[in-house]
């Protein structure tokens, strides 16, 4: 019969201790406050992936070719962000301002004003978050949509594209959260922009000039996203083309930023449009070889290069100079291929056949010089 009033004696003495108030809140209020944060948080990870899975479902048919796991991994953070927001309100929804601080209300400018503010400020950042994780996936499926077809201008339209809305969607975004956080007029704002951009244009000059170089890559398309092109020192694989700079994948497999600007000033050479490849090169051989000799080489090598089918009409073989250091004998004709290693194999099998042309008459290379001058030929 002790059981009762010791239950009823201890219930009232932990009640007694919830009633407690500090700072205008009771115990209470304070432990449902941090139970909320904290299952809150211990669950964020969870509940952020479960609404991210929810969220694929209404567009699983359309992304299948990218796959849940892609769509988790963009759109986790922005939501379990958005959902700690949510528990953070709900959290603090359990405790009130002490009133003794005589804090004036949320339509008045002061501290409870501001909280709700930020409030509604994070909550539009984190929707805006989500959307743009959302255009992301989205333009990940029209990538693989576009590689499944022969054009490979889409393959470059559509990283465009999406940049673009992302862009708009992230001003937008700053425009709203700007309206909601400090209640400012979004028309007046917008005017006022149009009053300072030239101010704006000025600062953002070399912006602005990538932005105009990125619609003049779109349009002019002096290459695509796959090209093998040369810009100034830098040679390589296009792998996108964005607003602002191209990447390319260098030949050692470093990924170089260029500016637009840059790449639609500079000279630059589409290794990919390319039809054939140029091989020329001088042999320079010694004064003292007869000039009969040097006229059976001429034949033999032209004899030789003229039957070769994978050559172009048109070549040239000819003593080019005489000069102090030898006898400059130069050989120039145009391989049917732009693949660089098969240039490579039959340039290799004419150099081949001319040093044995030049050995079975034995004419020797001047000691002066190398025995092939690499330097004039444009190709590599």
């Amino acid at each position: 019969m002790l059981v009762f009033p010791v239950v009823y004696f201890a219930m009232f003495s932990l009640r007694s201790v919830l009633n407690q108030t500090f700072l205008g809140n009771t115990l209470e209020s304070y432990l449902w406050f941090l139970g909320i944060l904290l299952a809150g948080l211990a669950l964020k990870r969870f509940i952020s992936k479960l609404i991210a899975r929810l969220f694929y479902r209404v567009v699983r048919k359309q992304g299948h070719r990218v796959g849940s796991e892609k769509f988790l991994a963009l759109t986790a953070a922005p939501v379990g962000f958005l959902f700690l927001i949510l528990i953070l309100y709900v959290a603090c929804d359990r405790l009130h301002f002490p009133e003794e601080w005589k804090l004036v209300p949320e339509n008045v400018f002061g501290l409870r004003f501001v909280l709700h503010q930020l409030f509604e400020g994070a909550v539009v950042v984190a929707v805006t978050w989500i959307v743009l994780r959302l255009v992301d996936f989205f333009g990940l499926v029209l990538i693989e949509r576009a590689r499944e077809t022969e054009d490979r201008s889409d393959d470059q339209l559509v990283p465009f594209v999406k940049e673009g809305i992302k862009v708009i969607l992230a001003g937008v975004g700053l425009l709203i959260t700007l309206a909601v956080s400090f209640d400012l007029d979004v028309v007046s704002l917008v005017t006022g922009l149009g009053i300072g951009g030239l101010a704006f244009a000025l600062a953002a000059k070399e912006t602005l000039e990538n932005l105009l170089g990125s619609f003049t890559i779109f349009l002019d398309k002096p290459f695509r996203v796959g090209d093998q092109v040369k810009v100034g020192p830098v040679e390589g694989k296009i792998e996108s083309v964005g607003f602002r700079s191209t990447r390319i994948r260098a030949l050692d497999r470093m990924l170089v930023t260029v500016p637009n600007k840059k790449m639609v000033d500079a000279e630059l050479i589409n290794e990919t449009e390319r039809e054939v490849r140029r091989s020329r090169q001088v042999f320079l051989l010694e004064h003292s070889t007869p000039p009969e000799r040097i006229e059976e080489v001429l034949t033999d090598i032209r004899g030789y290069i003229e039957v070769q089918h994978e050559l172009e009409s048109g070549f040239i073989v000819r003593l080019q100079n005489v000069t102090q250091h030898g006898l400059e004998l130069l050989v120039v004709y145009i391989v049917k291929t732009p693949v660089f290693e098969e240039f490579l194999a039959v340039q290799e099998r004419i150099h081949l056949e001319i040093l044995g042309i030049l050995h079975r008459h034995q004419v020797r290379f001047a000691s002066t010089a190398p025995v092939v001058n690499l330097s004039a030929s444009p190709d590599r």
